[in-house]
């Protein structure tokens, strides 16, 4: 009997210390959150202290509730949204999340653990723990440098503002490391090299969800790239257009009226900005600017994924030559993989299509979303640390919010 009552007062003293009861406080905190808490900001756990030294510190030293509750809140934040100063992300793309003091201290009142409250506002994205194991581990080699652990933390943020609901689906090109994996139920399915835009027409980090494939691509020439390169190109040289299979329309039609090129003033619109009253478009070919198939993902920086002629770039280490769409190394064996797996359409037809030379559609059945990042440092499938160029700088003008 002795031994059955010391087996329950020792399970409800790990009850006790786990927080789900004991008499909360005004703030609504228990013994076993206030210490579970204390714990998680000892480590810092998840690279979340950031700008609230100073009240960790008067938290530590006071143990006052109000401010716990407060630093609780500011944790929350800074793990949902990053610690990257606003100021210095330019155009880089980010994802902010709402969090709700309201909702964080009803949590905390309910008697839920910390890791439960935390749980919405850490990155599901498996990347986010490897860097975050890999940034504890080296804080504890006197041999890392302050140079690695600051290019560490800044992916660890980068992650945090990453669309949330990565999920255990999807693909992912990394910029910086010239790479693509498409990613399923939390194993690599598959992975290639690519090329990514220039330090000038650079590849933007954004997240959209793949919808449709095109066969045997035609290639609209945005207006930019025809006012500063073909309309010039075509003045010193008018055979340009036709070795470049190049046409010309009103529009990105190509039933609509053809226009020569002397007909439409073309000296106009050469340099400057704004749109151009014609339209040069590529035919479909094995020598297309866009190769034989793309891979849409709609999005407002009109970026997406595509086969390219020039073969020979990825042999090279340095890939960064696109105006920012993401070209593949083996566009053939994305097709099919993604044709099987996220079409209606078996590969035998597809590959119909393909080498019919004309233009078709795929549609998309299966989620598969797609999110171009910039991550210098990449823990891979192995557990190992890579690290790789700082292409477009940003690890020197992202500051971090400490």
């Amino acid at each position: 009997m002795k031994n059955i009552v010391k087996v329950l007062m020792t399970v409800l003293f790990a009850i006790v210390l786990s927080g789900c009861v004991g008499t909360p406080d005004a703030e609504g905190w228990r013994y076993g959150q206030r210490s579970d808490f204390l714990d998680i900001l000892k480590t810092d756990k998840y690279a979340s202290i950031c700008n609230q030294k100073a009240l960790y510190a008067q938290v530590k030293s006071t143990k006052n509730s109000k401010l716990m509750s407060k630093l609780l809140v500011a944790y929350a934040q800074n793990l949902s949204n990053g610690c990257i100063d606003k100021r210095t992300l330019g155009e880089y793309g980010i994802y902010k999340q709402k969090v709700s003091e309201t909702d964080i201290k009803m949590k905390l009142k309910a008697g839920e653990t910390i890791e439960q409250i935390l749980k919405p506002y850490i990155p599901d994205f498996r990347q986010f723990d490897m860097l975050i194991a890999q940034y504890h581990l080296l804080k504890k080699n006197e041999d890392a440098s302050a140079e690695l652990l600051h290019k560490l933390r800044l992916n660890i943020e980068r992650v945090k503002v990453m669309k949330p609901g990565l999920g255990n689906t999807y693909a992912l090109v990394n910029i910086p490391e010239y790479v693509i994996r498409v990613i399923e139920n939390g194993k690599m399915a598959l992975t290639m090299k690519v090329i990514v835009g220039t330090r000038k027409n650079q590849t933007p980090i954004f997240s959209e969800n793949l919808q449709y494939i095109v066969l045997n691509p035609t290639w609209n020439v945005p207006d930019s790239i025809a006012r500063n390169e073909i309309i010039p190109k075509t003045l010193k040289n008018p055979g340009y257009l036709k070795s470049h299979r190049l046409v010309m329309r009103r529009d990105y039609d190509l039933t609509s009226p053809a226009l020569s090129f002397n007909s439409v003033n073309p000296r106009a619109y050469v340099g400057g900005e704004g749109p151009v009253p014609f339209k040069f478009i590529e035919v479909p070919s094995n020598r297309n600017a866009l190769g034989r198939v793309k891979f849409i993902f709609p999005n407002r920086h009109s970026v997406y994924m595509h086969d390219t002629p020039s073969k020979h770039l990825f042999k090279r280490k340095v890939r960064s030559y696109s105006h920012g769409c993401v070209r593949l190394e083996n566009p053939k064996h994305m097709l099919k993989h993604i044709s099987t797996n996220y079409t209606a359409h078996e590969y035998k037809a597809v590959k119909v299509k393909y080498d019919s030379k004309k233009t078709h559609y795929l549609q998309i059945n299966k989620l598969l979303p797609v999110h171009t990042a910039y991550l210098t440092a990449y823990v891979d499938e192995k557990g190992k640390l890579a690290l790789f160029d700082d292409i477009y700088s940003l690890d020197k003008s992202q500051r971090l919010n400490f």
